[in-house]
């Protein structure tokens, strides 16, 4: 829970403000996976901080969501052209790549349970960046 923190401070995705009046606060939970190895041991345990995005309204809170996906023709033809021209394919998995979106919304998070900065329980985090779960993150630009 301590490194997805982090990371959200580190790329700058929200600040702490007092709360607006005129604003809906959206609730945050925390998601935790557990990878498994091969082997099905435990490789690491996971903690993902994500926006109860289901209690958004459409036309409140967000106007649209559209989330950018290659289709699998695309791939194919992608391999097979590498294939034919003996190109190398390498795989990237970008870390937090969903965190690196701009909001263009004005939207507003509870603090996350647990992480309540003292002195400033009746704060919210504005959002300046995607937060998973979050409607109109899911179109962001990264």
């Amino acid at each position: 829970m301590n490194d997805e923190l982090s990371m959200i401070e580190k790329n700058a995705t929200w600040e702490l403000v007092d709360r607006p009046t005129d604003k809906p606060i959206i609730g945050v939970k925390w998601v935790f996976k557990t990878k498994l190895n091969l082997g099905g041991s435990v490789q690491k345990n996971k903690a993902q901080l994500v926006a109860k995005g289901y209690a958004q309204k459409p036309g409140v809170d967000y106007n649209e969501t559209f989330v950018p996906v290659a289709r699998l023709d695309t791939i194919r033809t992608l391999v097979a052209l590498a294939a034919q021209k003996n190109w190398k394919l390498y795989q990237l998995d970008v870390k937090s790549a969903f965190l690196n979106g701009v909001l263009e919304e004005e939207v507003y998070v509870d603090q996350p349970d647990g992480f309540v900065v003292k002195g400033s329980e009746d704060k919210v985090y504005k959002l300046h960046k995607a937060l998973y779960g979050l409607k109109p993150g899911e179109r962001q630009k990264f």
